[in-house]
């Protein structure tokens, strides 16, 4: 499930290793950085950092946050020389006793321009229904879509995808779906 979600979400996705190498990107990373897979895996994400912004190092982060999840905003340069700004959601894994660390975009926009910070805390867990819609939103289906494939009406989606949001006090699909994941509310 988790593959399947980490591919198919919308979501610039990236796994790095314990020295912060690429070692799995999705479509959606690929298109926002700019660059071929074969360019990225092995290499490390400063390959995609805007100079002058380099990122702590990955054990530090562990340190910081006691292993949890963990949140931030970089600014990226695209291999066409272009910036955006990311803010980002980790989540450290242990994954084939490797320590690696999930990133998933939350939001994107152009460098420079600001945003209010958001209160990160989960909030009380999703129903059944919830976590199902959810799942469907992580696997980059539309309101309608998610209607027709649980057959619920789109308008019952969309009040589904917003009590999650509130509930995990969030402010976009793509950041409900990191939060979601990272909780344990939907199971990878």
């Amino acid at each position: 499930m988790f593959w399947t979600v980490f591919k198919r979400s919308r979501n610039a996705i990236a796994l790095l290793d314990d020295h912060a190498r690429h070692v799995e990107v999705n479509g959606a990373y690929l298109e926002l950085v700019g660059y071929k897979q074969t360019e990225l895996i092995g290499h490390s994400v400063e390959k995609v950092l805007a100079p002058g912004r380099p990122l702590p190092p990955l054990p530090q982060w562990w340190r910081e946050h006691g292993g949890g999840d963990f949140f931030g905003e970089v600014e990226l340069q695209r291999k066409d020389g272009s910036r955006v700004s990311v803010q980002y959601a980790g989540h450290p894994e242990w994954v084939t006793g490797r320590r690696l660390v999930l990133f998933v975009a939350l939001d994107t926009r152009l460098a420079g321009r600001t945003r209010p910070a958001v209160n990160q805390e989960s909030g009380e867990p999703l129903s059944e229904r919830e976590r199902e819609v959810v799942h469907q939103v992580a696997l980059g289906m539309t309101s309608r879509e998610i209607g027709d494939e649980l057959r619920i009406a789109h308008d019952t989606v969309r009040s589904h995808v917003r009590n999650a949001m509130a509930k995990l006090n969030v402010r976009s699909r793509s950041h409900l779906v990191a939060v979601a994941m990272g909780s344990g509310f939907v199971s990878r």
